[in-house]
């Protein structure tokens, strides 16, 4: 029997999907060519922390972080979550490449891995592929937040309020080197014009 061209496309076009999937799930997973962690807890696991979900939805800023390949450059990031009817979240991140850039926006859907207390999600960046994001800390107040991955390559900061003083800022960074990261990748994320060029920002 003849395949119609479309069936040809289809055939041709799902080996590409998949390849295209693994090279995301590769890059979010950890495994890319960043330098060695010399942290000496660099191989302790990580571990997530309990949440209160409603409580912890809303908008986040990013004040710094480990960024994957996506998001490096952007500039007043942010992400906003909301707790669905069915459990599960919406997850959207916004950025600018540049304070005078059109903001783009990439929506997220996440699951809350049973018995993890809130704190371990499953972020499904395109059917069929997941990844892991783990809640490492949030303060009592619930206005700062740390974030990370298995494998310790791509970590968060974030805060209610888009800036955050200086004490705060090593204060967590003190509570990343304590669970194995190395700290000296993370970088300021600019949300304000000011912030630009400042020791310790990422460039956009």
């Amino acid at each position: 029997m003849k395949r119609s061209p479309s069936s040809r496309v289809r055939r041709i076009a799902l080996p590409a999907l998949v390849a295209s999937a693994a090279l995301v799930a590769l890059a979010l997973s950890g495994c890319s060519n960043g330098p060695p962690n010399p942290n000496p807890r660099a191989s302790a696991p990580l571990e997530p922390v309990s949440v209160d979900l409603p409580r912890y939805m809303g908008r986040w800023y990013v004040i710094a972080n480990i960024p994957y390949f996506a998001e490096r450059g952007f500039v007043a990031s942010r992400a906003e979550w909301t707790l669905r009817d069915d459990g599960r979240i919406d997850d959207a991140f916004f950025g600018r490449k540049g304070f005078d850039a059109p903001e783009k926006h990439f929506h997220f859907v996440d699951t809350v891995a049973p018995g993890s207390g809130g704190g371990e999600w499953r972020v499904r960046l395109f059917w069929p592929i997941h990844v892991t994001q783990l809640t490492l800390y949030v303060d009592p107040d619930y206005r700062y937040t740390i974030l990370g991955y298995p494998g310790k390559s791509l970590g968060w900061i974030f805060a209610r309020e888009p800036t955050m003083d200086d004490a705060t800022y090593r204060s967590l960074l003190a509570r990343l080197d304590a669970m194995g990261y190395d700290t000296t990748r993370f970088r300021r994320v600019p949300q304000l014009p000011s912030q630009v060029g400042q020791p310790g920002f990422a460039t956009p």
